[in-house]
């Protein structure tokens, strides 16, 4: 299915989000879905990306009209999840709307090439950021420089520096 750039809000986060932000992150998504939004596109790693997946999956079931999209780097992505995670990684890809695997196998950078796809389907960036290096920092500026609509959940601000 074609995806309406500017009614879509990707994810982007650290995988050691542990639902520090879980209230800020409903009341965005309802926030966000009141202005429109009616995609939501998470990258199904551990953290933040299967939380804010479950967040949109939970307004769903209470009858918000919001459709959620897997984007699956590489089949076989949740081997190395915790059991936990691997369980709710298959839930939530079950109740998905749609799931985009974007690689057959794991190669190096295909994180990166899920993070692009990200930033290029979408308006809007829902992080949780806390300014350390990886792949959520270089989602996060790309969303900058690429003008999307960005909002940081995190209480730990990344250095203005970056920008």
């Amino acid at each position: 299915m074609l995806l309406d750039r500017l009614h879509t809000v990707a994810f982007t986060g650290h995988r050691s989000y542990r639902g520090e932000a879980e209230e800020r992150l409903i009341a965005s998504l309802r926030r966000l879905a009141e202005w429109g939004y009616t995609t939501f596109l998470s990258g199904m790693a551990e953290g933040f990306d299967l939380a804010a997946a479950e967040a949109v999956l939970k307004l769903r079931r209470e009858g918000i009209a919001v459709r959620l999209v897997a984007v699956v780097p590489f089949r076989g992505q949740s081997r190395g999840f915790t059991m936990e995670n691997r369980a709710r990684y298959r839930a939530v890809l079950a109740e998905a709307d749609e799931v985009i695997t974007l690689s057959e196998r794991f190669f190096r950078g295909c994180y990166q090439v899920r993070n692009d796809y990200l930033v290029d389907h979408a308006a809007y960036l829902l992080a949780w950021y806390d300014g350390s290096r990886g792949g959520t920092q270089q989602t996060f500026l790309g969303a900058l420089h690429r003008g999307l609509e960005v909002e940081n959940l995190s209480t730990i601000q990344p250095d203005p520096k970056l920008f």
